[in-house]
């Protein structure tokens, strides 16, 4: 979870998604076999696109997926690959290992506990907002 800025002038999924390390997320991904058999829609696009609903306040599948139709051009820039659908993330919801997200929950948690530790004077001089994307819903 490194010390990143925040960058101007990017989108504010491209700014939190830069946090999200694909390596260590694979990793987990690796770990409960993931992608076996997934040639379109892999578990990175499935966080990309939960991620996604997080930021917006997405309430359901349906609202989601509307969500990401009116951004179908920056689709595969953000990470969200291809072949988008209600019935495709339902499916991945449905079928894929529960664990690859929840250990990587836990180890964002971590870092950023750490993190939080180790800046706890930055941290109080914040103005404004502070943010957290819940990744267990």
């Amino acid at each position: 979870m490194g010390e990143k800025p925040m960058n101007k002038g990017k989108y504010v999924f491209a700014q939190v998604a830069s946090f999200i390390s694909v390596n260590d997320f694979n990793e987990y991904v690796k770990r409960y076999d993931g992608n076996y058999k997934i040639q379109h829609f892999t578990c990175w696009n499935q966080l990309m696109c939960m991620v996604f609903s997080q930021i917006s306040n997405c309430d359901s599948l349906t609202d989601l997926t509307v969500g990401l139709t009116a951004q179908r051009s920056k689709w595969y820039h953000l990470g969200m690959g291809t072949g988008i659908s209600k019935s495709n993330l339902a499916h991945a919801n449905e079928v894929r290992d529960w664990r690859i997200f929840a250990d990587y929950a836990s180890l964002l948690i971590s870092e950023a506990t750490t993190a939080c530790r180790r800046n706890s004077d930055v941290f109080r001089e914040i103005k404004g907002d502070v943010y957290s994307v819940d990744f267990y819903c």
